[in-house]
């Protein structure tokens, strides 16, 4: 770890022990306030254009890197609980990612783009192909349910009064 992230761990590690929280800051509990803090930062995109997105203001831009700093910090907190070396993790992935996606003769393009980029145009195609979605995130969970359940028996959703079973 550099000298900077280390002193941040440091600083997380006091900070935590100041309060007594340590109890609580568990690797699943991390895990789950890191998600929530990178829900918490797409929030500040959800409803922007990608024009808009790459020029906030600076009100937006200071809160865009409050929920980015929390992420961090979680990040920081749960590798340091399960004893990963962040940095050093962070190369070996990277390794991966070069081995597994090759600089080739052609680069990305609006017509040949990366497989990212088609995950994300995915969603946004479910999202708004989905009648009266106000809530995008459901709306994608309910149409992955339907395709990856079963067909269930007509008879078999339907209940009496009192049947338990």
């Amino acid at each position: 770890m550099t000298a900077d992230l280390h002193t941040l761990r440091e600083r997380l590690r006091a900070f935590a022990l100041a309060r007594d929280w340590g109890q609580f800051h568990s690797p699943k509990n991390l895990a789950c306030a890191l998600s929530v803090e990178a829900a918490e930062l797409l929030e500040h995109f959800q409803w922007m254009t990608e024009e808009q997105s790459r020029s906030p203001d600076d009100a937006q831009r200071t809160e865009i890197a409050h929920e980015a700093a929390d992420v961090l910090l979680y990040l920081i907190q749960l590798t340091d609980q399960l004893g990963i070396d962040l940095l050093a993790a962070a190369d070996r992935k990277m390794a991966l990612n070069a081995a597994k996606y090759p600089v080739g003769p052609r680069t990305a393009t609006a017509a040949n783009p990366p497989a990212e980029a088609l995950r994300l145009s995915f969603f946004r195609t479910v999202v708004r192909s989905t009648p009266g979605a106000r809530h995008p995130e459901r709306a994608l969970a309910s149409r992955h349910r339907a395709r990856s359940l079963p067909a269930m028996p007509a008879a078999a959703g339907r209940r009496r009064a009192g049947d338990l079973s």
